[in-house]
């Protein structure tokens, strides 16, 4: 296993966090380490999970990493603003 940490600007509520959780969680091999505001630290089997992993967040809505501190939040989910 390979531990990996994403940065999920968007991701800062409890609902966001849920959201996030739930997208990813029964993807099969990976284990949630910790989950807090803008972070998600995994452990993951391979590349090719954690390609499955970031695909399931953007597709709940979310963008994991990029640079775009300082802008307004462009959270699809409109929950974190």
């Amino acid at each position: 296993m390979k531990n990996v940490e994403l940065s999920i600007p968007d991701m800062q509520s409890a609902h966001c966090q849920s959201r996030v959780n739930g997208a990813i969680k029964d993807i099969d091999g990976i284990k949630v380490e910790k989950l807090e505001a803008g972070k998600l630290s995994v452990s993951v089997e391979n590349d090719e999970v954690k390609e499955e992993l970031v695909e399931a967040i953007e597709k709940a809505g979310y963008k994991v990493g990029g640079d775009d501190s300082g802008k307004a939040s462009s959270c699809s989910t409109g929950c974190c603003g």
